[in-house]
């Protein structure tokens, strides 16, 4: 037994607008990706704030300490000597500090001291 089912239709796929929705959500996330805010680039832990105030306009230079005590700049890791030469090296006159809360806040104490010795006008201590 043989059925007729008629004329069979082509299927044809348009998928020129597919293509443009991809398209258009891929230039979404490439430009929404650009406005990430680049200081959390480690998981550090920061503190409660208590009191304080806002810094001075313009970009800091970004020291972070970790848990384990070790220091980073701009996201490369320095030693705690190092630091006083990049700062001089640098234009920008001001450094955010965000360290751990679990970290003994001596090494932050004298990562201030050495910002200040190096000409820093503004140190900032990044808390919650």
């Amino acid at each position: 037994m043989r059925f007729n089912r008629g004329e069979e239709e082509d299927f044809n796929l348009n998928v020129t607008s597919l293509v443009d929705i991809v398209l258009m959500l891929l230039i979404f996330f490439m430009v929404s990706s650009a406005y990430v805010d680049f200081t959390k680039r480690m998981d550090v832990q920061l503190p409660a704030a208590g009191a304080g105030g806002a810094m001075t306009p313009g970009k800091p230079y970004s020291i972070e300490i970790d848990g384990d005590g070790r220091i980073f700049m701009d996201g490369a890791q320095v030693q705690l000597g190092d630091i006083k030469g990049r700062i001089k090296q640098a234009a920008r006159k001001s450094v955010v500090i965000r360290a751990d809360k679990k970290l003994y806040y001596g090494l932050a104490v004298q990562v201030m001291g050495i910002c200040s010795e190096s000409g820093v006008n503004d140190i900032g201590l990044a808390v919650l």
